[in-house]
């Protein structure tokens, strides 16, 4: 089994992808194999709602980036996490114009991460973390996937680099999300016999008619 974490800090040793490591660890001690793949570092435009991927069904975004190699790695793994910082209490700009993209990609080509396994994890320095973790969580379970949880919300305080690891609560609460993880991921696994529910084509409905 594979899962790929996906570290939405510009900074490649920042709390995010400490957050991130401690939940790796987890998972490696079950044998799960663990690939961090740093997002924020690139520059990565936004979604430009041209609908191309669900006119070409490529599994590809028009804007031929590096998005489109991760989104292969996104649908090749059995589980992802993903983790951004906090800005302005939301989801950083890399990392948000990643994810509108990816996602839409993999809605529109019949739902590329359909019941794979998936959690959210925020680093910051004070505030905003919650909301930074529902909007994390909106991907996730506007995609119809599974999601474990920890003993709290997977939220993690630091403001240097490395900050957060002096923060036991959040170490604690990243390190139950990454045995969570792996144990749902067995379960997935091992229940490969038990059917799926049926996917359903999604009902749109305009409010302004």
């Amino acid at each position: 089994m594979k899962v790929v974490a996906l570290n939405g800090s510009p900074k490649k040793d920042g709390n995010t992808y400490h957050a991130l490591n401690i939940v790796a660890k987890e998972l490696q001690k079950e044998n799960i194999e663990v690939e961090i793949i740093d997002v924020g570092s690139h520059n990565i435009s936004g979604c430009i709602a041209c609908e191309k991927c669900k006119e070409n069904k490529n599994e590809k975004c028009i804007i031929d980036d590096e998005v489109n190699v991760i989104i292969q790695k996104m649908k090749e793994a059995d589980g992802m996490i993903l983790g951004s910082p906090v800005y302005y209490s939301g989801i950083n700009g890399t990392m948000k114009s990643f994810l509108d993209r990816a996602f839409y990609v993999a809605g529109a080509n019949g739902g590329l991460f359909r019941h794979k396994v998936g959690a959210s994890v925020v680093a910051l320095r004070r505030s905003g973390g919650i909301s930074t973790f529902q909007q994390l969580n909106n991907y996730i379970t506007y995609s119809e996937m599974l999601a474990p949880t920890s003993n709290y919300w997977n939220i993690v305080h630091g403001k240097l680099p490395g900050d957060m690891l002096k923060d036991e609560e959040g170490v604690q609460i990243m390190r139950i999300l990454g045995k969570n993880m792996a144990w749902l991921l067995k379960l997935q696994k091992n229940g490969k016999d038990v059917e799926a529910p049926e996917k359903e084509g999604k009902i749109k409905v305009n409010l302004i008619q």
